[in-house]
């Protein structure tokens, strides 16, 4: 298993819409998470930033998250959120979210 801790902004303008759609993701999304060995995922915001938290549950990473972005569901699920969403200043070429190093772990 393999944790992830990502960041990525909030539009101001789209705080509530975001949140009041959280609050009720579509079921079809939810499977294609977990069908994509992503367990335990989580977002979290403090003012702008979204902090989003899950732990991969498979072998191959890469294959999982091509998977997850074919699903037509997921698609009109980012079609409604990735334009609420912007990069933050230092996220690399081509990521959307910036991966953060992890500092701290106990069990």
């Amino acid at each position: 298993m393999e944790r992830y801790g990502l960041v990525v902004e909030i539009k101001s303008s789209q705080i509530e819409e975001y949140e009041r759609i959280h609050a009720d993701v579509w079921p079809g999304v939810l499977a294609t998470i977990a069908d994509c060995n992503v367990h335990n995922y989580s977002i979290y915001r403090y003012n702008n930033l979204l902090f989003t938290y899950y732990e991969y549950h498979g072998s191959d990473w890469a294959a999982d998250m091509a998977k997850m972005a074919a699903d037509p569901v997921t698609q009109d699920w980012w079609k409604i959120t990735s334009p609420m969403q912007q990069k933050v200043p230092d996220a690399a070429e081509g990521e959307w979210e910036k991966r953060l190093p992890e500092i701290f772990h106990t069990d």
